[in-house]
C-alpha cells in the first residue's frame, strides 16, 4: 500500500525545489547581455542551454503537478493510459510516474 501523505510531501517538496530553480534561470535569463561583443557570443551560448535547462524544468513541474492532481482524485498509483496498477517500486522510483510500466515500455 502506497502512502500518498508521504508521497504528496515528497512531490510538494520536489516541486517547490522545481519552481525555485526555475525562477532563478528565468532571473538569470532575463539578464541583459555584456556589450562587449566576444563576451556577447559566451553569454548567448550560456543562454541556450539554460533555456535548455528550463524546459526540461517546465516538464518535470508538469508532470510532478498532475501526480499531485491524481493524489487529489484519489486516483495515483493508477496508469492514465490502461488504468492497471502501477508497481510500488516504480513509484518509490518514480513518484510522478503516470504509466505502468508496460505503457511506458510500448510508448519508446
Amino acid at each position: 500500500m502506497i502512502d500518498t501523505a508521504t508521497v504528496k510531501a515528497q512531490l510538494e517538496e520536489q516541486l517547490a525545489e522545481l519552481l525555485g530553480r526555475q525562477d532563478r534561470i528565468e532571473c538569470d535569463l532575463g539578464e541583459p547581455l555584456n556589450p562587449d561583443s566576444s563576451e556577447q557570443a559566451v553569454e548567448v551560448e550560456d543562454d541556450a542551454a539554460l533555456e535548455g535547462q528550463a524546459s526540461l524544468i517546465e516538464r518535470e513541474v508538469a508532470s510532478v503537478s498532475r501526480a499531485l492532481e491524481r493524489i487529489a482524485k484519489g486516483t495515483y498509483g493508477e496508469c492514465v493510459r490502461c488504468g492497471s496498477a502501477i508497481a510500488a517500486a516504480r513509484l518509490e522510483a518514480r513518484p510522478e510516474a503516470a504509466l505502468c510500466i508496460d505503457c511506458a515500455s510500448s510508448e519508446q
